[in-house]
């Protein structure tokens, strides 16, 4: 199965694209893909436990099951005034 997963900000620039297209098995999830992509760009790892991650434009849990054609995104921890 086919995902699109689109990072943002800092993400971004560490994987060198703001979207990348991975293949995920059956009973895939979110935290599955992003561990996918820290072994790909280790640069990733740092951020786990402060980015938001979405499913199809609605924020979800990272325990959340995806399924090919499923958008996912990475969003670090924005700040600004």
């Amino acid at each position: 199965m086919r995902v699109t997963v689109r990072l943002f900000a800092r993400l971004r620039d560490i994987a060198g694209a703001p979207e990348l297209a991975r293949e995920v098995g059956p009973g895939a999830t979110i935290a599955s893909v992003w561990r996918d992509l820290t072994r790909e760009f280790p640069g990733l790892a740092p951020y786990e436990r402060t980015i938001s991650s979405a499913l199809n434009a609605d924020y979800a849990r990272m325990d959340r099951a995806v399924q090919g054609g499923d958008g996912l995104a990475f969003l670090p921890p924005v700040s600004g005034g």
